[in-house]
Formats: C-alpha cells, structure tokens, sequence
C-alpha cells in the first residue's frame, strides 16, 4: 500500500474539528481541491482513512486531451483542453510548494495501429480530433521508428500527438500532500486535531445540516468536522453519504480496470520515450515510460467486479486482462517480454451515465430557473443551489487529467463564481428513476435452475 497515507489516528470520538473547507476523498482531486483552497488562504482538511490508495494510486496519469476524445463526448472536449493548458503552471507551482517532483512530463503520445483495421479507426478518429482543431500528425514506419527505435516494424501507422503528457499519479498526491502539510506549518493555517495541520485518517459517515445549509461532516469514529464549505469528492463511495440532499441523484457505476507496472532492464532503456497508446485488433493498450526506469501498461476496461472466488475484492486482477494487456504490448514493442513484472494492480473508476464528471453545487429542486447561471440571476446564489455543498466526483478516465481544473473550478464556486462552461457538469443532472422502477430493480425476477 502507498506511504502517502502513513498519517496518525483519526480524533477521538465526540472531538470536533473546524475548518473553512472540508474535503471528502483523498485522492488525486480531493487532494488538488484542497491545495487549491489553502492556497486562497482558506484553511481545509482532508477527510480519507487510505489516502492516495484509490483509482488514483493505479492511474497511469496520461494527461491526453486529444487522445481521449471520444466519439460523442466532445462536451467534454472543452474542460480537457482547459485542465491541459493549466497543468504546466499547476505542476511547477506544486513541485516548488512541495520541493519535489510530481512527475510532470511534456512528453508527446505516440498512437500505433497493428494492423489495417487499426489503422483505418485511428485515421478515423484522427478526422474527429481534427474537426475539433486538434494537432494529430501521421508519421511514416520510419519515422516512427526512428523515434522510438524499439517499436515493432511490423506496425501498420503511427499518429503524433505532441499536446498529450503525462504525470505520476502517486508522486503527485505524495506531492499535494507534502504541499499541504508544508503550508499548515510555514503559514500557521493547520488545522487544530488535524494530523500535519490538514489529514483526518477517517471516513466520512454523512453531511451536517444546520439551518438549511451543509454544515459539515460526521465522521465514521464518531468525530464531527464543521466546515463553511464540504466537497464530495470520494468518487465511488459518495452516494453511500448519509444527508445527502433528497433532490440529488449520483448515479456512479464502478468501472474497472488492470494496469501493469514492469521494470526496464538497463540493456533496455529507455524503452520507449513518448506514451505509447495503440490498438491491437481493435483493443487498446498503452505503455507508459516513468522516470524511474519502470513502464506502465494498461488498461483493460470491464464493468463487472470479480468477487466471485475466494478471496477475491473489489481490487481483484483479472488473469485474462494481465495476459491480454502483454500480450497486446509486445505486438507493438515485442521487448516488453523481457521487462521484469513488478506490479498487478487493478482498482474501480466512478463512470457516470454520459461518463461525464459530476462537478459543481447542487441546484435546489424546481423548475429550470435552478439551473440557470450566475449571470442570468445576479445575486440569486443563496436562492438557487443547497449552501455549503460541492459535488466533484464521476471523472472516469480523466480523474488526473482534469484535476488542475477541477480544483479552479472549486475555488471560484467557493469564491461565488460560476462559469457557464462547466453547466453540462451540473451534479444535479440526473434525475432519480421513478419509486416503481427502484422497486422493480430491487426485485429478482423467478428464476429457476437445472441440475
């Protein structure tokens, strides 16, 4: 397990700690939300029992706005190129912050075909990225190779995409909580009971309420943290919150994942220099190179938990997604069969139903007129969205990519901005299924089995 969450016990039970922000979930957002909000000179804990130990200790940290577009999810397109553009001030300000290296690098992403199919589907998304005014260059086999020497010569295309980078996820929460930790003690700003001014090693249990307003967080052992602002952002576990608002509706679905971490021999290195993204037969795979001398492959995609044998978790490795993601890779870089296997990991993203995050206040149930923007209705804050209460959870694939963003845009609605970009995002977008189909989905059809 990660060491960035070594912190000491949670406070006693019955003890309240107070606080300008509260953040839920001590993962790469939870942690880049709260070094957002002490940085506006706002005091903030993090309230998480495994800090860092979530989907963002198994992400591979692509930050690929281009490489992530998706067909029909172009509404997203916008807030990716946003959170890229911030990631290079982001990234210095937090390795001077924290004096050390997050593992930021502005190295581009090759995308490598396999065969003709694969390279007929990556020239058509090409077409989609260039419709929307992004930089994707092909590249003859020769130029590819002579970049990354190691690729297979078998390969039928090769695509350059200089705008993707990429980071370490787990350098960058040790990062963010280094940041934090640094801080309370230069600027006196820690938080009372707060482990290293800002840590509360619990878990939430549910949200205070005090005169029609989120006041705050109970806390699993017993403890309560009053805060003048909350953020939900505990991905997966935030809809099990006790006092969430009636009218919000978070419908997350576990999505998850194998991811690979392999050693590059010396002969070896590097062993590639630019991401890796590829489809083989139509499956994607990945390579990642580290700066440590490591790669990181992935990731198999699957909606289904394996906890069906003994043993078996929610962390669960699939053996067939292990052998599919090497077996994938080295038909792209056929060196990968002499790296040394040091890491199987798998954990579960939150998904949404337009795989689309949940990110903003929530609006007070009505008509429309709860969802229009600040401009439309000046001075109506108090009016249209539950006080003291953000929603940032449901990132999917791009929890490390848009985490600069997701900050910002936590930090204005704290300071009473709302941008009318990020309206799609509105957490209160979803409306909750009828009573009749909850029942009827709770209820197992007859089923009867045969020997």
């Amino acid at each position: 397990m990660p060491d960035v969450h070594a912190v000491s016990g949670p406070p006693s039970s019955g003890s309240t700690i107070t606080t300008d922000v509260a953040v839920i979930g001590g993962g790469a957002i939870g942690h880049g939300i709260a070094w957002e909000a002490r940085r506006s000179g706002r005091s903030v804990v993090v309230i998480d029992d495994a800090p860092g130990s979530g989907a963002s200790w198994a992400a591979a940290g692509m930050l690929a706005p281009v490489s992530e577009l998706h067909y029909q999810e172009e509404d997203l397109l916008e807030l990716m190129l946003e959170a890229s553009a911030r990631w290079p001030g982001f990234a210095a300000d937090l390795a001077a912050a924290a004096d050390s290296n997050p593992g930021y690098l502005t190295t581009p992403t090759l995308a490598v075909g396999a065969d003709a199919a694969d390279r007929r589907a990556l020239l058509d998304l090409r077409a989609v990225q260039q419709a929307n005014g992004l930089t994707v260059e092909p590249l003859t086999i020769r130029e590819a190779r002579r970049r990354e020497p190691l690729l297979s010569p078998g390969i039928a295309c090769a695509l350059d995409t200089p705008g993707d980078h990429q980071v370490d996820p787990r350098l960058l929460v040790a990062c963010l909580r280094r940041a934090l930790a640094g801080g309370a003690r230069a600027t006196g700003s820690g938080v009372a009971r707060a482990a290293e001014g800002f840590a509360v090693p619990d878990k939430a249990a549910g949200l205070l309420w005090q005169d029609g307003a989120v006041a705050g967080v109970a806390l699993e052992g017993g403890g309560t943290v009053l805060a003048g602002e909350t953020v939900v952002a505990n991905g997966l576990h935030a809809p099990g919150l006790t006092g969430l608002p009636v009218s919000l509706h978070l419908p997350l679905r576990p999505v998850h994942g194998d991811i690979l971490r392999l050693a590059v021999p010396a002969h070896l290195r590097p062993l590639v220099t630019s991401t890796i993204r590829g489809l083989v037969r139509g499956v994607p795979v990945y390579i990642v190179p580290r700066q440590d001398g490591t790669v990181v492959i992935g990731a198999t995609q699957r909606e289904d938990a394996l906890g069906r044998g003994a043993g078996s978790s929610a962390g669960a490795v699939s053996a067939g997604g292990v052998y599919q993601l090497l077996r994938d890779a080295q038909v792209l870089v056929p060196a990968v069969a002499e790296l040394e296997l040091l890491e199987c990991t798998a954990r579960a993203r939150p998904g949404t139903p337009d795989n689309a995050p949940l990110l903003g206040r929530v609006p007070l149930p009505g008509g429309p007129e709860d969802l229009q923007t600040a401009s439309e209705m000046p001075g109506a804050q108090g009016s249209r969205h539950v006080q003291g209460l953000i929603i940032a959870t449901g990132f999917f694939r791009h929890g490390i990519l848009l985490t600069p963003a997701a900050a910002a845009i936590c930090r204005e609605l704290m300071d009473g901005i709302e941008d009318p970009r990020w309206a799609p995002f509105n957490p209160g977008r979803f409306p909750a299924a009828p009573s009749h189909l909850v029942e009827a989905a709770a209820t197992p059809p007859n089923t009867q089995e045969t020997a």
